[in-house]
């Protein structure tokens, strides 16, 4: 299997490296030290696995994994790890791969036959375990076959677009691979669906009226266009409780 190392430490990814190179059928084919490394690798060089620390700063393992999930080529994973009883309590329940820091060649060699492609949901298993946040803090867009990453406390609102899913954020829009019910899965506790494609943040709006023809609009804090987005009926009333709901 072709291998990508990402750890924060120079000596976590040479003792991986060395052990990995020890071992003729697999091969490393690239290293990062953060996760958005990580995931412009990941996307250059398509790896079969990813060895993965949990603990890093800026983009920890798991919110790195829920990214990776949603590249053309997901690869499996396994996570590297100081020793954490709980996190190691949901990696056993799962039977996911995983690997104790310092790392022993056996060990490895046992991960990477338990390496998988992990669901959203043991993600959020193993972030609760592990004490780290739940829910992700970006959203990986592609531009012109680069990286961004989109925090979600600058997201106005997600519309459906044929198969993609196109935000609208602080920095203009882009389009993403994930989709609207992951998302209002996802971010159920900031976003509600005002119509059957689109999302928006509750934060965001402005304000509600009736249009001359008895339908309900709503404006967000940063729409200039001074057009407001009609709420379906069967939404209204749940958009009216969240605003109370501050």
């Amino acid at each position: 299997m072709n291998i990508l190392i990402v750890d924060d430490e120079a000596p976590a990814r040479s003792r991986l490296r060395q052990i990995i190179e020890d071992m003729a059928e697999h091969a490393v084919v690239g290293e990062a030290d953060n996760g958005r490394t990580a995931l412009e690798m990941a996307a250059k060089l398509s790896p079969d696995v990813v060895l993965l620390d949990i603990r890093m700063p800026g983009l920890n393992g798991i919110e790195t994994a829920h990214h990776l999930n949603a590249g053309t080529h997901s690869p499996a994973i396994v996570f590297t790890t100081a020793y954490d009883e709980y996190a190691i309590e949901a990696f056993d329940a799962q039977a996911i791969g995983y690997v104790l820091k310092p790392v022993r060649r056996e060990r490895l060699a046992q991960a990477l036959r338990q390496a998988a492609r992990l669901s959203a949901n043991v993600l959020g298993e193993i972030a609760r375990k592990a004490g780290l946040p739940e829910q992700r803090k970006h959203l990986c867009a592609r531009t012109h076959g680069e990286l961004k990453l989109i925090p979600i406390k600058d997201v106005y609102s997600f519309h459906a677009d044929q198969k993609y899913v196109r935000v609208q954020h602080k920095g203009g829009q882009d389009l993403i691979n994930d989709s609207l019910k992951t998302l209002e899965q996802d971010f159920a506790d900031t976003f509600v669906r005002i119509h059957r494609s689109v999302l928006i943040a509750v934060r965001q709006i402005e304000s509600l009226k009736k249009t001359s023809d008895g339908q309900v609009q709503v404006k967000l804090r940063n729409d200039d266009s001074g057009d407001g987005l009609i709420i379906s009926r069967r939404h209204v009333a749940n958009v009216r409780r969240r605003i109370k709901e501050g």
